[in-house]
């Protein structure tokens, strides 16, 4: 398979270097950096010139922002078919704009390399479909999509979709559900049953008011009953007296483990290791 060609738009070196080294880290599908770009202006005078597959944009530049970039690509002129966009961005607040442009994907930083491959395995169907429509052959059947792979929320009047992969855990707040990312924290309408059973064994249930991705786990621990008494419910029950807790990965804090998932968390922890 040709490797998608791929224009990296981003005005900090160090960001195109990382994105470069997780490209290069992929091997299905294969992609070639073809161009990299500081400004949407640059990026828009090398098209002018060349063609690629995708573009991995940044949001805030100097100049025309990556929005505005992203909306003139879809003015191009007849017979140039506008390159795909996945926005890579440290900012999350763009995403419903984004997705209005027709992004392909949106991808918050720190990028995790599971999350770009699966944002470019989809360009890589995306562009089969298209070259099938315009030869008139079918294109390959494409994989089931996956209902899991966004958690759709609304917070403060906005519409966000989070990665399923940056999600660290699920907590149980009353009558409402916590989500916490490695940088947010956004409160959200659910059961936790009902995330449990669409996520299935990416996710861990420790308690019965948190899931927890299974890789964020990082340190499993036996703590005072005070610790996390309100966690537990604070009632002197035999599970209260003998408390476990999991560290939880980029936020360093502790969810309490129910005495029942002790060995579950366990199992995770060691397959990490393998």
């Amino acid at each position: 398979m040709t490797p998608l060609r791929i224009l990296l738009v981003d005005d900090e070196p160090l960001a195109r270097l990382r994105l470069r080294g997780l490209l290069d880290a992929i091997q299905e599908p294969r992609c070639e950096v073809v161009a990299e770009a500081a400004t949407g202006s640059q990026a828009a005078a090398w098209l002018r010139e060349h063609g690629c597959d995708v573009v991995l944009l940044d949001v805030q530049m100097p100049g025309a922002d990556g929005l505005q970039f992203a909306d003139s690509l879809a003015q191009r002129q007849p017979g140039l078919p506008a390159p795909l966009i996945i926005f890579v961005t440290a900012h999350a607040m763009h995403a419903l704009r984004a997705f209005e442009l027709d992004a392909l994907d949106y991808l918050t930083k720190p990028v995790r390399r599971e999350r770009l491959q699966a944002a470019l395995a989809r360009a890589a169907q995306r562009l089969a479909e298209r070259a099938a429509a315009q030869t008139g052959q079918p294109a390959a059947a494409p994989a089931a999509p996956d209902p899991a792979e966004f958690i759709t929320l609304t917070d403060r009047g906005r519409l966000l979709r989070v990665p399923v992969s940056e999600v660290l855990y699920f907590k149980a707040e009353l009558k409402y559900l916590t989500l916490r990312t490695a940088s947010e924290t956004h409160v959200m309408d659910g059961a936790l049953s009902d995330l449990e059973q669409r996520l299935g064994d990416r996710f861990l249930r420790v308690h019965r008011n948190a899931l927890v991705a299974r890789w964020a786990v990082r340190e499993l621990e036996r703590h005072a009953p005070t610790s996390f008494g309100e966690l537990d419910g604070g009632d002197g029950s035999a599970e209260a007296a003998d408390s476990w807790a999991v560290r939880i990965v980029h936020v360093d804090e502790w969810l309490a483990v129910s005495r029942r998932q002790v060995a579950a968390v366990r199992e995770a922890l060691a397959g990490q290791g393998r």
